[in-house]
Formats: C-alpha cells, structure tokens, sequence
C-alpha cells in the first residue's frame, strides 16, 4: 500500500501559545484543541482532524540548527488554492514580518516565511496539469525571483491550482 500524502506535521516551538496565534492570525488555521503545553490546529479548507501540532520546549530552547552543519526538516509547504489567495498571504505575511523571500520555480509559485521561533515554511501554489506547457522546467534548477502579478495576468487570480499535480482528478467515493 502506497503512502498517498502527510497527514500532519508537529513542531517543537517555544511558546505554544506565540506560535499557535501566528498560525491562526496570520495563516487562517483553527486551534481544534488545546491543553497546556499543546495545540493541534488546523488548516483552512482541510479534512484533517488537525494538520499541525505545536509542543512546547521551553523559552529557553535553542534555534535548530538543521540545515546550517546538522540534519532535519528545512520547511513545511502550505498549498493554496489560488494566486488571489497566494497574495493575500504575501500581504499577510509582510505585515506580520515574517516573509523570508518569494521564488519562481516553475510548475510552483512560493512565498518563503518564518514563524515566531524561525522555523522556515513555504507557501505555495501549483500550476494546474491542463495548463502545464512543458516550459516551465528549466535546466537551471535554481529558484527564479517570483512577479506575482505575471502569473496573474497569465494563469488568473482564481484559477484553481495543483488540480491533475496534488489533486487528483476524477477521484469518486
């Protein structure tokens, strides 16, 4: 039996409470459930019973040094629906201070953030399979930098995206 997607992720923070209002305010996740030292939240628009667990370290915690000398996860990526959706989140983001950087890589459109303790996430946008040309890879595999307003103008503010990519099509229950 195949693994078909992640269910949820759980991340060590320093103030589960800090950390559990930047994903609420400024992502849009619910807290399905609470109790001291935890939170389980959950994202807009998921099935999950929670998508996110936060576990309180202490204040006193050191930053992870993954990726800098030490193994272990660089990010989480969120999906969004649309580019409409992936702008507001710039916007939130910006406002909030915690927008890392924004990058073109082709099939994906990504805002890069940080949340309250450092730990990276990636909020992305897939294009749809229907609209995929085959030049959106490149050789280069470096990130390019993101014009959001040209993958508007392109694709379409609303166009629902990662439809035939991260959503399957013609799935039936």
């Amino acid at each position: 039996m195949a693994i078909h997607r992640l269910n949820h992720a759980v991340l060590y923070v320093r103030n589960v409470e800090r950390t559990a209002a930047f994903y609420r305010d400024v992502l849009g996740f619910t807290t399905k459930m609470a109790v001291p030292g935890a939170a389980f939240l959950q994202a807009p628009g998921s099935t999950n019973d929670h998508d996110l667990g936060l576990f309180e370290a202490g204040m006193q915690a050191e930053d992870s040094k993954a990726g800098r000398g030490a193994v272990g996860l660089y990010h989480l990526a969120w999906e969004v629906e649309t580019l409409d959706d992936l702008e507001e989140h710039l916007h939130k983001l910006t406002a909030a201070g915690a927008l890392a950087g924004m990058s073109d890589h082709g099939t994906t459109k990504s805002l890069y953030a940080k949340d309250p303790d450092g730990i990276e996430m990636e909020i992305v946008w897939l294009i749809p399979s229907h609209l995929l040309t085959g030049d959106e890879a490149d050789t280069d595999p470096r990130p390019k930098p993101l014009d959001l307003a040209k993958e508007k103008a392109r694709y379409g503010g609303q166009t629902r995206g990662g439809l035939g990519v991260s959503i399957p099509l013609g799935v039936t229950v």
